[in-house]
């Protein structure tokens, strides 16, 4: 099958041939993958931001759908047969060994879960199972973009009905944050992108105000929109330093500032606000739990409370992932889908 492996950091990925191991140990589940989201965390870990990659080679991308093959012993929640979300965050079932992928007879090191290959050996406790009818192109965004983007709003943030919230950044994440928001009733609901074409996106799922990030008066706007002490809850998705920085300067004295990108540079911040009530924190996938969470946000869609139309904006082949990678990387797409 074919796998798109990085076998040096900060190189393009290579896609080639790899052999799957020729059993499923306890608690795997094998699936033949459809659809692969992109996501900041795969860049992030091709340009090695957390120090020297101790697995090269190795095999990525956590969010996707596809179609269970077959199952390993002590599998449960799932069989073959079933649709699919691959996600990154656990979720119930069994925590497997890692699989053992090969190249030209050695290893290919891969996590729990990876989706930027035709098929997958994943932990039980990274599928969850969806109604067959549900639409495999949009279930990627199960696995990381929307889980993410509502677990900040629900979990982190713990918004209230009609507290103000700004967003940096309108990716997959940032977009799920502001229909969250919307959904609970927040306001202003403030989104910075940019790109045009984003902001715009950005007001379809909720934004009652779009801001230019270049603006030389953003300061002003965010302040004049928010009120002088600025927004209740700032998300930063861009992991930018200086965004970080403007967001925790945007931020009430009682309100939080959540990292949902992760920077890799230094971050300067003034601490004397977080010994009274400031709140500066990182979210860890918005602390979702997928197992949960996912049927219900299939029902808010069934019920037409929720939507993802518009949010996956380009297709790309898995032939042709560095050049989806570099369109992720400037920033002026929404969801980027990987066909596998």
């Amino acid at each position: 099958m074919k796998a798109a492996i990085l076998f040096e950091s900060n190189k393009p990925l290579t896609v080639s041939d790899i052999e799957l191991p020729n059993e499923l140990d306890y608690g795997q589940v094998l699936v033949d993958l459809h659809y692969s989201g992109i996501c900041g965390a795969q860049v992030n870990e091709i340009d090695a931001i957390k120090g020297p990659d101790r697995y090269l080679p190795h095999l990525l991308g956590h969010e996707g759908s596809g179609i269970v093959l077959d199952t390993g012993a002590g599998v449960k929640t799932v069989k073959r047969g079933d649709h699919v979300v691959l996600h990154w965050r656990p979720g119930t079932g069994i925590q497997s060994e890692t699989p053992k992928y090969k190249l030209n007879g050695k290893i290919i090191n891969a996590g729990w879960v990876t989706t930027f290959n035709e098929k997958a050996i994943v932990s039980e406790n990274r599928v969850t199972r969806i109604p067959e009818n549900f639409d495999l192109k949009l279930a990627p965004l199960f696995g990381c973009s929307v889980t993410t983007g509502f677990g900040v709003i629900n979990n982190d943030a713990e918004l209230k009905i009609g507290q103000s919230i700004v967003v940096f950044g309108l990716g997959g994440v940032g977009l799920n944050i502001v229909q969250a928001a919307q959904m609970v009733s927040a306001y202003p609901i403030i989104g910075i992108d940019l790109h045009k074409t984003k902001l715009d996106l950005g007001l379809k799922f909720g934004l009652s105000h779009a801001i230019t990030g270049n603006s030389d008066l953003l300061y002003e706007e965010v302040f004049d929109i928010s009120g002088a002490n600025g927004a209740d809850v700032v998300v930063d998705t861009t992991g930018i330093s200086s965004v970080i920085e403007m967001s925790y300067e945007l931020t009430h004295p009682d309100g939080k500032t959540i990292l949902v990108g992760v920077p890799s540079n230094p971050v300067s911040i003034f601490t004397l606000p977080l010994h009274f009530n400031k709140v500066f924190t990182g979210s860890h996938g918005g602390n979702a739990m997928p197992s949960i969470d996912i049927p219900r946000y299939i029902r808010l869609i069934n019920a037409g409370k929720m939507e993802l139309d518009g949010l996956v904006t380009n297709e790309f082949p898995l032939e042709k992932i560095n050049e989806a990678l570099e369109l992720f990387r400037s920033g002026t797409a929404g969801k980027i889908i990987i066909k596998t």
